[in-house]
Parts: C-alpha cells; sequence; structure tokens
C-alpha cells in the first residue's frame, strides 16, 4: 500500500470526536434529523459528519462535508445543523466547518445507510 498521499504531518484526516462526552450522543441523534434533500438518509449515516467536538464549556464544533461541492445546499446545510443542535440543553454554541479534504465516499456511509440506498 502506498502511503504517499498520506499528509506529512502524521495528523489523521478526520479528527476524532468527543464521543466521551456526556452531550455526544444527544449531538448525533440531533445531526440524525439533518438530511441531504437528494438523498433520504440522514447525514450523520451518510457520514458527512467528520468530527464533533465538544469543549468543556459545551461549545460544539462541527467538521462536515457534502456528498458533492456542487451540492445545491452547500450554503444552508450547515445552518441545518447548527439549527439541530443548538436547541439541546446544556449547549453553549454550535460553529459548524464545511472541508472538503477528506473527500467524501461512499466507504463513509453506515451500513444503515447502505441499506437504505440499496448498495447491500
Amino acid at each position: 500500500m502506498m502511503n504517499s498521499s498520506e499528509p506529512l504531518e502524521g495528523a489523521p484526516l478526520i479528527a476524532p470526536s468527543s464521543t466521551d462526552h456526556p452531550l455526544f450522543d444527544q449531538v448525533v441523534e440531533a445531526c440524525r434529523t439533518v438530511y441531504d434533500p437528494e438523498i433520504p438518509v440522514n447525514i450523520y449515516d451518510l457520514g458527512l459528519i467528520y468530527t464533533i467536538d465538544i469543549s468543556a464549556e459545551n461549545v460544539v464544533s462541527i467538521t462536515m462535508t457534502l456528498t458533492a461541492p456542487g451540492c445545491p445546499v452547500a450554503g444552508e446545510m450547515p445552518g441545518w445543523v447548527a439549527d439541530a443542535i443548538e436547541p439541546l440543553a446544556g449547549i453553549k454554541q454550535v460553529d459548524v466547518s464545511l472541508v472538503w479534504e477528506p473527500p467524501w465516499g461512499m466507504d463513509m456511509m453506515s451500513d444503515e445507510a447502505r441499506l437504505e440506498l440499496g448498495f447491500m
């Protein structure tokens, strides 16, 4: 296997999420209420949410992508995600960053999403 495409810094392409934070599961469930209008699967199971980072002060930083840079809702999707998470009890602030690296691929979908879309 060639390693030439990996970043030289050695940092993971997708930063780890705050899975041990008490609000993590609620934030994931909130993300699951947001759908790509073109695909009948929520953005979390599609693999569009790369990182959910929750600080000790309950500031949520989301790093996400879209299925394609030309996605018609590219400008709106981060707001939808923030709107889904902000009402959760205890959340202080939500920042959503849209990234194109690494590019999204079908291998990032959950098994449920693949099944729903007929890929399994």
